[in-house]
C-alpha cells in the first residue's frame, strides 16, 4: 500500500513537471490547464489510490479515492468540488474540508455535529450547522453523499457500532427532512474504528467522536463532464 502511494506521488509530480512545460499549455488558461493535469494525474488516482483505498477502504477517504474518473473529464469533475469545498468552508467555518481526488472529504466534530449523550438525537447546535450544509447541498445537487458516524473507543464495541450506524442515519434523516433528495444519500456506522487520535485522553476521544461525509459526483455530473470534454 505505502509502496503504491509513493509511486503515486512520483507519477503526479512526474505528469505535472512535463504537462506545464508543454508550450502548448503554457499558451492556455488555468482552466485548460487544470483539465489536461486532470487527465494525466486522475489517471493515475483511479489507477493507484482508487484500486487500493476504494474497494477496501473504509470511511470517507476510501468511498472518495474509489469513484475517480480520471481523464479531462475527471478535471472537469474535480473543478466543480473545487467551487463546493470553497463553499463549504466559508459557509461552515472549522468545518475539515479536504479536496481528495475528484470528490470532497467533509469531517465535522463534536463541536459541529453534537448528540445527545449516548443517544443519536442532535441537538439544536448540530441542526443549525447541518441547515447551512442544507444550502451547499442544494446549490450543487449532482452530488452523492456517504455519511459515516465514528466514536470513541469508551464502551462495548457492538454498542459502539450501532450508535454510530444510527447517529449516521440521524444526519441523513434531517438532511433529507429539509429538502434534499434521500436518494442523495447513504449512511455507515464505523463505531470507534479509524481513530485520528488517541482514545487514551478526553481531547483525543473527543476528536473522535465525529462526522464524516463523503461527497462525489453523480452520474448526471459524470456524464456532463465526459460530454463537455467530448468523450
Amino acid at each position: 500500500m505505502k509502496k503504491s502511494i509513493i509511486y503515486f506521488l512520483s507519477m503526479v509530480l512526474l505528469s505535472g513537471t512535463v504537462i506545464t512545460g508543454c508550450e502548448s499549455v503554457k499558451n492556455s488558461n488555468n482552466t485548460q490547464r487544470g483539465a489536461a493535469i486532470g487527465a494525466v494525474s486522475g489517471a493515475v488516482i483511479g489507477g493507484v489510490l482508487g484500486n487500493n483505498l476504494g474497494k477496501g477502504g473504509k470511511g470517507a477517504l476510501g468511498a472518495v479515492l474509489g469513484g475517480v474518473v480520471g481523464g479531462v473529464a475527471g478535471g472537469m469533475i474535480g473543478n466543480r468540488m473545487d467551487k463546493q469545498a470553497r463553499k463549504i468552508s466559508e459557509t461552515l467555518p472549522g468545518a475539515q474540508v479536504e479536496r481528495v481526488g475528484e470528490g470532497i472529504k467533509l469531517t465535522l466534530g463534536e463541536n459541529s455535529i453534537r448528540f445527545d449523550t449516548n443517544k443519536s438525537t442532535l441537538t439544536p447546535t448540530a441542526k443549525s450547522n447541518l441547515d447551512k450544509l442544507v444550502a451547499v447541498f442544494n446549490e450543487y445537487p449532482d452530488t452523492n453523499i456517504q455519511i459515516y458516524g465514528y466514536t470513541d473507543s469508551s464502551g462495548a464495541d457492538d454498542y459502539n457500532l450501532k450508535l454510530s450506524e444510527q447517529r449516521a442515519a440521524s444526519v441523513r434523516s434531517y438532511l433529507s427532512g429539509k429538502g434534499l433528495a434521500n436518494s442523495r444519500f447513504s449512511t455507515t456506522g464505523l463505531g470507534e474504528a479509524d481513530p485520528i487520535a488517541s482514545n487514551e485522553t478526553a481531547e483525543g476521544k473527543s476528536q473522535n467522536r465525529r462526522v464524516e461525509f463523503a461527497i462525489t459526483a453523480n452520474e448526471k455530473m459524470v456524464q456532463d463532464a465526459k460530454k463537455e470534454a467530448g468523450n
